[in-house]
């Protein structure tokens, strides 16, 4: 018998039978690992355990915790799923039935909607499903064979399906117990794997995302290795919809959406003050690191747009205006008009680095059925860069951008991980250039001793990029800062410099946003504080409170000296109870309440509650104001900007 030499993951080498499967390979491994196994990769292909190793290979095995593994874990779920309604309800026709990060869902042409009731009985079919634990058995077929028999169950759109596999690919389909469907797999070995369970919702979808396509079902769910694991999760989506800033905005006065605008926010009083808060903030930490901010103009025309590459690449994603003959389009990112400042001027070496910041309004084409409060909105507005530099000096400016991020995200504790996006299909360029753009962001990081991950293929069609996944209080990930290396648009539009050596040289050009769109970072931080937003970003900062009419004055007279304080401050003058007024400004989620009554009155005091209903009683005003300034703006943000100035790390 012909052996195979296995590589695992730690490098280590073991040999094996030729055609032993990997489960059995596993199994010699460890018992536990075999327990824990959902699926494998070989050679980096994720494949099935039952698999033969019919040559030398790497061997990686899946479990729940690698994303891959939990990718197979619920892509086996809606398999699960889908038999059982297909169980429940023979009529219904299958579409497909994907997994997702933390959930799956499968397509489905059903007569009638779905009810609770009918989300209940699945749920019962399935859990009978898994106590089967039915062997889930893969098996290759020809076209010919699959059209047959999905044609025999009247599966119309699985055969829709098998007209879709490219000619010589492939075409496999999987068994548990007696159902079968259409897959390329790979699944777990059995349907008892799968131990924890929950249908979630139920939603319309289009049949391939077309409209002109019939409207379908889409069952959502979601699975788990352990039922404590799932209680977790169902209470953070409960817990999200508690935080959800659509809800969180309006309750609190920050901002509210109108059908006359579809996808562009209208920021109330409140609101905008932390929009501005973040603005200034913004402003002042670039201010200190030599940017210069400039306006352009919101409408250009198409012109421009094909000299930077967006009409060819981006047009279906920009409001488009027809005027006298010619083509304008409202502007989706400011830099084609930063790179039309650029040139407006002889440029020197030793002008480089020009950095170029501006905050002007953009707007992008949505459609509807994407548009989701903050977080997917038409119109916006970006805390965005643009840096040109020489070629010596892209390390450097990578670094100090991400020490940027640095000084922003951590004070509002907003942990990150790095993606490096690398060249997608549609790019602009030569790969040489490429290459080089993609080591470059590859050596700043590592020279800042930071990890990353590959995500091959995501980059702009103009240049490689580093993606910043923060992580909020619900552990939930948001895609926001991106830095981008840009070899093209600065020879898309003749950009030059002259260098030391008298002759004209080509800038490369870093876009940057470290927040990005100020709207949907405001969405983050309203979730992810629960509205409950740290002193100094807060949009009232005090509420006072006089207890009846005949404190009002001195009550004024305290609005008056926290405002020159620079307090942020409300009072409610409204003739209610205490007690009420106490209530209602702990919903309102307020710092610092302030109540004044005739002994604080007297000894020009106020008695303080902290946020929390924490009671720190009568206090002198002017201790007050030292405590509340302790809290507030000047103590996070001049010490970031000190830091962000001397180049100094947080």
């Amino acid at each position: 018998m012909s052996m195979v030499k296995v590589t695992l993951p730690d490098g280590s080498i073991r040999e094996y039978e030729q055609g032993i499967s990997v489960a059995d390979a596993v199994a010699q491994i460890g018992k536990g690992l075999a327990k824990a196994a959902l699926a494998a990769k070989v050679d980096d292909q994720v494949v099935d355990l039952s698999t033969r190793l019919e040559g030398d290979c790497k061997l990686a095995v899946l479990t729940f915790k690698d994303e891959e593994g939990r990718e197979v874990f619920r892509h086996t779920s809606t398999h699960i799923m889908a038999q059982a309604i297909k169980r429940l309800f023979p009529d219904c026709k299958l579409t497909v039935g994907p997994a997702l990060q933390d959930t799956f869902y499968y397509d489905i042409d059903m007569p009638r909607p779905f009810t609770p009731e009918d989300l209940v009985a699945i749920e019962k079919e399935m859990q009978k499903i898994i106590d089967a634990d039915y062997p889930i058995v893969r098996s290759e077929v020809s076209r010919e064979h699959a059209k047959q028999f999905f044609a025999e169950k009247n599966e119309e759109y699985k055969i829709l399906l098998v007209d879709k596999v490219p000619e010589g690919e492939e075409i496999s389909m999987y068994t548990q117990g007696e159902w079968t469907d259409l897959c390329a797999g790979p699944h777990v070995p059995s349907t008892g794997k799968i131990k924890a369970f929950k249908l979630l919702s139920v939603a319309g979808a289009y049949w391939e995302a077309n409209q002109a396509n019939k409207m379908l079902q889409r069952v959502y769910g979601t699975s788990f290795e352990s039922k404590q694991d799932l209680e977790q999760y169902l209470f953070i989506l409960e817990e999200a919809k508690r935080r959800d800033h659509r809800k969180i905005g309006p309750e609190l006065g920050l901002f509210r959406f109108e059908d006359l605008a579809p996808g562009f926010a209208f920021w109330l009083d409140k609101g905008y003050k932390i929009y501005r808060e973040l603005e200034m903030w913004s402003r002042n930490l670039q201010g200190a690191l030599g940017y210069q901010e400039v306006r352009t103009p919101w409408i250009f025309s198409s012109k421009l747009y094909e000299t930077s590459g967006h009409w060819g690449h981006y047009r279906e994603n920009m409001f488009q205006i027809r005027s006298e003959d010619q083509d304008f389009a409202t502007k989706p990112m400011n830099c084609p008009g930063h790179c039309v400042v650029f040139r407006s001027e002889l440029r020197s070496y030793r002008d480089l680095p020009i950095k170029m910041a501006e905050y002007g309004p953009l707007s992008r084409y949505e459609s509807s059925g994407t548009l989701h409060g903050l977080m997917r909105v038409r119109g916006l507005h970006q805390d965005d860069a643009h840096l040109y530099v020489r070629q010596d000096q892209i390390e450097e400016m990578i670094r100090e951008v991400i020490g940027l991020v640095d000084t922003i995200y951590k004070p509002l504790g907003l942990p990150y991980e790095i993606k490096l996006s690398t060249r997608p299909d549609d790019f602009m360029g030569e790969i040489e250039t490429w290459n080089q753009a993609e080591a470059s962001l590859s050596r700043a990081l590592e020279g800042m001793g930071r990890t990353y991950k590959l995500n091959p293929g995501d980059g702009a069609f103009y240049g490689p990029k580093l993606d910043f996944d923060v992580t909020d209080a619900l552990g939930r990930k948001w895609q926001c800062a991106t830095v981008q290396l840009d070899f093209q648009m600065p020879n898309q539009f003749g950009l030059t410099y002259v260098g030391e050596d008298g002759k004209e040289h080509r800038p490369v050009m870093i876009h940057r946003a470290i927040m990005g769109s100020l709207e949907r970072f405001i969405g983050i931080l309203t979730e992810h504080f629960a509205g409950v937003f740290p002193a100094w970003l807060s949009p009232v900062q005090a509420k006072v409170l006089p207890i009846t009419d005949r404190h009002m004055e001195y009550a004024r007279s305290v609005v008056e000296q926290l405002k020159a304080a620079g307090i942020r401050v409300e009072m409610d003058e409204r003739n209610e109870k205490i007690g009420k007024k106490i209530r209602e400004a702990e919903l309102s989620r307020v710092p610092f309440i302030l109540v004044c009554g005739d002994k604080e009155a007297e000894a020009g005091a106020v008695a303080v509650r902290r946020r929390g209903q924490v009671d720190l009683g009568a206090m002198p005003f002017g201790d007050f104001v030292a405590l509340a300034l302790g809290e507030i703006r000047e103590k996070v943000m001049d010490e970031a900007a000190r830091k962000a100035a001397s180049g100094k790390k947080e």
